[in-house]
């Protein structure tokens, strides 16, 4: 909720799910099986086909590039560097990126295009790392790089395979979407999501070398997975490694706690991010799994203040209501 002055501005409502690698629903709030579009959060799943066949590898890609593909990046130096580099180890160029350019998600990339006036390329998008893989997995396939990005194509049929193994759904049931980016976006329960969650950690730490490596390259290397001052990174940071998160736009969130094999996946009904980061931060804290003592950059997501103009505190945005048993509930 937001409340100005002690009176309530405004309510976000938030749905949740909290789900065990086994597929047991532990928690939630409102309706867990809420369909929505999973957005970026399913980008560590779409790279598993490249992963696991072995074309990641055959490029000489490594952990950097493995973030990458994962990430929501901020289009800082580091990540464009990191796509560009991607693109010519497969002699492809900004151009066969199918996403658009779009001014830089990080405030410092953001101030680096301003105060260097370069040109915002197709490579500042925040998936640049995710269509760079891609175009990978259409190369190794032997399909036209051109139309990647289109449902019916080959790299995004593979996709929605993953997903529907990850999910624990059947191919019929899983909406297919345009994504803000122009490759397939999938809809589908937030109790699946969650699941995906808790398998990929789960299988990451019961041996299996892609979930592993997945689950590795995005909390060993949180900046690259967002950027400076982006939450994802600022919260695994915080976690240590026990924590593996992954934004997704309109209000979409999906984590896990690693040591725990449990998968979280919360949608704000009205796509507010503003309520969206504290609403992932008390469904961590209710299960124990931020440190004592937050980060500041983060402690302000918990309890946000509203600013005015003059910089002037005049109300507060946080978590409205939350029983930690049977289910969870959120009144923001």
């Amino acid at each position: 909720m937001v409340t100005r002055d002690g009176l309530v501005e405004s309510r976000h409502r938030v749905h949740a799910a909290v789900v065990s690698a086994e597929g047991a629903l532990i928690d939630a709030a409102r309706d867990p099986e809420l369909p929505v579009w999973w957005r970026s959060c399913a980008k560590p799943f779409q790279v598993m086909p490249l992963l696991r066949s072995g074309g990641f590898d055959a490029l000489g890609w490594g952990v950097e590039e493995l973030a990458l593909a994962c990430a929501s990046h901020g289009g800082e130096p580091e990540h464009v560097a990191i796509a560009q580099r991607m693109l010519e180890r497969l002699g492809l160029e900004e151009g066969d990126l199918a996403c658009g350019p779009h001014e830089p998600l990080a405030s410092r990339g953001a101030r680096v295009i301003r105060e260097s006036a370069q040109r915002i390329t197709r490579l500042h998008n925040n998936c640049s790392g995710k269509h760079a893989a891609m175009l990978a997995r259409a190369a190794q396939l032997g399909a036209p790089t051109a139309g990647y990005e289109r449902a019916p194509h080959a790299v995004q049929q593979d996709c929605l395979r993953a997903v529907a193994e990850w999910t624990g759904m059947v191919i019929p049931r899983i909406g297919v979407g345009v994504d803000g980016c122009g490759v397939s976006v999938f809809a589908l329960p937030l109790a699946n999501m969650a699941l995906a969650y808790a398998r990929l950690v789960r299988a990451a730490a019961e041996g299996d070398a892609a979930s592993r490596r997945v689950v590795s390259a995005m909390t060993s290397h949180p900046f690259l997975v967002g950027g400076t001052d982006r939450f994802d990174t600022l919260l695994m940071n915080a976690c240590g490694g026990n924590v593996v998160c992954k934004i997704g736009a309109e209000g979409v969130h999906t984590f896990a706690i690693v040591d725990r094999g449990l998968g979280f996946a919360l949608k704000v009904e009205d796509g507010a991010p503003r309520a969206q980061y504290p609403a992932v931060l008390a469904l961590l804290a209710a299960y124990d799994a931020l440190p004592a003592t937050l980060p500041e950059p983060l402690r302000e997501y918990v309890q946000r203040a509203v600013r005015n103009t003059r910089g002037e505190a005049v109300g507060l945005i946080r978590v409205g209501h939350m029983d930690v048993g049977d289910r969870l509930e959120f009144a923001s």
